[in-house]
């Protein structure tokens, strides 16, 4: 069994102080605003005619179109990669996602029983911008939206097919497939059956840290399963901070605070010891295993 610690995180308004469309609206002189109302009004449009419609998908479709009819203008997976660089991060990120991920590696109590920090995105928004982002080399693994480009009339890629989508819901998933190392384990998918201690990183050994209520069911998932749970508040944001603190009171997380992650504020303090005791019961309880398999040592027979 690996003992890995996943640290789960979301990404708009988690990491990215926004949202990670805000660069592309400004690009495009788009109001934001605006945009998205047009894309809530759309779907509710369809809903009056009777038909489901998940927003987290439908806004996808939203941006195809208005890149077909010319509203954004060449959007393809290039130009998505190319707005990770222009994302806007609260404070202490990416920092905080290098010294945890190896702040263990320069401790051989923990690296002689394999003890390591792997973080993972999960996120309703497009995995090329994260790919394209200064979070992509200390991130293991990303699930969010992937499109295809196909080529229009002048032979310019547009953005053209939707091929995966992850929402709300679909986040409980994606914290499965890290469970059983999907992604890490080429001969495993989301369906196989493996024993709770064989997977590759246990429920108690993530932590999973968002902003708000969308993300309630990953929270309950990881969190009853023995993981933590870590909200996230804008600075001064009285209306998100009573948020998340109705989630700590309805016991969705285990604590929160503002979005800075600097050191010695309240999340990077949290964290890190966090991710410190969950790396301490693991090497204690490998020493513990190996303590009770080793034989007594013969003595003389009196």
């Amino acid at each position: 069994m690996a003992n890995i610690i996943a640290v789960i995180w979301d990404c708009d308004k988690t990491l990215i102080d926004g949202y990670m469309q805000d660069p592309l609206f400004k690009k495009y002189e788009i109001d934001a605003h605006s945009f998205w109302e047009e894309v809530k009004k759309q779907t509710e449009d369809i809903r009056s005619r009777g038909v489901r419609v998940n927003e987290d998908t439908y806004y996808l479709n939203y941006f195809i179109k208005c890149a077909h009819e010319g509203r954004f203008p060449g959007l393809n997976n290039s130009f998505l990669r190319e707005l990770g660089k222009e994302q806007k991060y609260y404070a202490g990120v990416p920092e905080i996602l290098a010294k945890t991920k190896s702040m263990l590696s320069y401790d051989e109590s923990y690296s002689e029983y394999g003890i390591q920090v792997e973080h993972y995105i999960i996120s309703t928004g497009f995995a090329e911008t994260i790919r394209g982002s200064e979070l992509a080399p200390y991130v293991d693994g990303i699930w969010a939206c992937e499109l295809l480009d196909a080529p229009v009339n002048d032979g310019e890629n547009v953005l053209s097919e939707i091929v995966y989508t992850i929402d709300n819901t679909t986040k409980t998933r994606a914290v499965f497939e890290i469970n059983k190392g999907i992604g890490k384990l080429p001969e495993i998918n989301v369906n196989s059956k493996i024993p709770n201690e064989l997977r590759r990183v246990q429920f108690e050994n993530m932590i999973y840290i968002a902003d708000g209520p969308s993300d309630i069911p990953a929270f309950s998932v990881v969190k009853q399963n023995g993981g933590a749970t870590f909200a996230i508040y804008p600075k001064g944001d009285r209306d998100a901070m009573r948020q998340v603190e109705q989630m700590r009171a309805d016991g969705r997380v285990d604590m929160y605070a503002e979005a800075d992650y600097s050191e010695n504020t309240t999340a990077y303090m949290w964290i890190t010891n966090k991710i410190q005791a969950m790396a301490d019961k693991i090497r204690d309880r490998e020493q513990d295993r190996i303590r009770a398999s080793a034989s007594s040592v013969p003595k003389h027979l009196t």
